[in-house]
């Protein structure tokens, strides 16, 4: 069965920065539009039967939604999609922002 490895924000943080992976956003439009992690591709859940991941050889496929229990009850569909092992941003947007990350918010 395809699982989602849950890793920390600051370990995803350091992947996106070293070009070493790709993070995915399963939330809404209206969602994302409110607040983002610069960088994510936006890939609405709603919508993901069509999404095209647009993933480089050799990055990994991090899937976020705000607290991770969306990406949780999905974990399956999500892993599928990607050859390997796939990923899980530990605590969603929220886990990110309680690490002090950086997002960007609707002006």
């Amino acid at each position: 069965m395809a699982v989602l490895t849950p890793l920390p924000a600051a370990e995803v943080s350091a992947r996106i920065k070293a070009g070493k992976a790709v993070l995915v956003d399963i939330r809404e439009p209206d969602e994302v539009a409110a607040e983002r992690i610069a960088g994510s591709v936006v890939r609405p859940m709603s919508k993901f039967a069509a999404a095209d991941l647009d993933v480089r050889p050799g990055q990994d496929v991090i899937y976020m939604c705000r607290s991770g229990a969306r990406t949780g009850m999905n974990c399956v569909r999500l892993a599928a999609c990607v050859p390997g092992e796939a990923f899980v941003l530990e605590g969603g947007l929220n886990g990110w922002k309680a690490e002090g990350l950086p997002t960007v918010r609707a002006a």
